[in-house]
């Protein structure tokens, strides 16, 4: 018999009868929700003004729509080499966290040896670190290395800091897998790689989604490691630049609401194609009957 949830009692007690408490519901999620919309769309649509009307009347439907202030960003602050440089570093630390977080996960989850709870105590306490506790030591190592304002500055930090994550989530994932097919690949004679690739990958692909829907977006949105290790106009990721935009370009408010736009939307792309994975993901093997 599967087990309920505290949310889920909660409301089968409270609201599950009466429809009061479902409008109340709603009416909450929706409140919610606009607080969380809002921002959003008053930044698209005073990107489509000039600063001018942006200050005058900031809450209204742009009167005269222009596009300005997107070709101003591209031309003035070369927001596209921006954009390319954070799909590159992004999309690198992704990759390789699922790469290695993937088998890491796989061999804390179906296998046995010395020291596993130890090596995963380890892994748990790991999240605890703040990224600005280790900026020092890593900034040192990249200048050692050379590494300082290249895309490996921040793709090889960045994976390392979020593999422990990857591996806590998958290795959760793939522990709910049923033993049986792990032991009918054995029969059918699969190595201990081919049994990762064919069988468990395959299935714990929700898993893999939601690890890396959250490793890009707290890739692409960290400011504080890449204003120190890849702050060069050639390698600046999107939010270096946003950065700089708000500091040069104060006053220019559209093309300040322009580059806030235009960080944003690729975020919102990623989480929309992967928002029912990422919801299988979360949820699948949170509750056992």
């Amino acid at each position: 018999m599967q087990r309920l949830t505290f949310w889920e009692k909660f409301q089968s007690r409270y609201f599950s009868k009466s429809k009061y408490g479902k409008l109340f519901i709603y009416l909450c999620l929706t409140l919610w929700s606009m607080t969380t919309i809002f921002p959003l769309v008053w930044v698209v649509l005073n990107s489509f003004k000039n600063s001018r009307e942006i200050i005058t009347d900031t809450f209204s439907f742009p009167t005269d729509p222009t596009f300005q202030n997107y070709l101003k960003a591209f031309d003035t602050v070369n927001i596209g080499k921006s954009y390319l440089n954070s799909l590159i570093m992004s999309g690198s630390v992704v990759f390789f966290v699922l790469l290695f977080g993937g088998i890491a996960a796989f061999a804390m989850a179906r296998m046995q040896f010395r020291l596993r709870g130890t090596l995963q105590m380890i892994l748990i306490g790991s999240l605890l670190i703040p990224a600005f506790a280790t900026i020092v030591p890593v900034y040192k190592m990249m200048i050692k290395m050379d590494l300082v304002n290249t895309y490996w500055a921040l793709i090889i930090p960045q994976t390392a800091g979020n593999i422990p994550f990857a591996i806590l989530v998958i290795s959760a994932y793939m522990a709910t897998i049923p033993k049986e097919l792990e032991e009918a690949s054995v029969m059918d004679g699969c190595s201990r790689w081919k049994m990762f690739t064919k069988v468990f990958l395959p299935i714990s692909l929700p898993s893999f989604a939601t690890v890396g829907t959250f490793v890009f977006l707290w890739s692409y949105n960290d400011l504080f490691s890449s204003l120190v290790l890849v702050s060069q106009e050639k390698v600046a990721p999107i939010v270096v630049l946003l950065s700089n935009v708000s500091s040069q370009y104060g006053t220019d408010y559209g093309l300040m609401t322009a580059a806030i736009a235009m960080t944003v939307i690729p975020v919102l792309i990623v989480y929309l194609l992967a928002q029912k994975t990422f919801e299988k993901g979360a949820t699948t093997g949170a509750v056992k009957g």
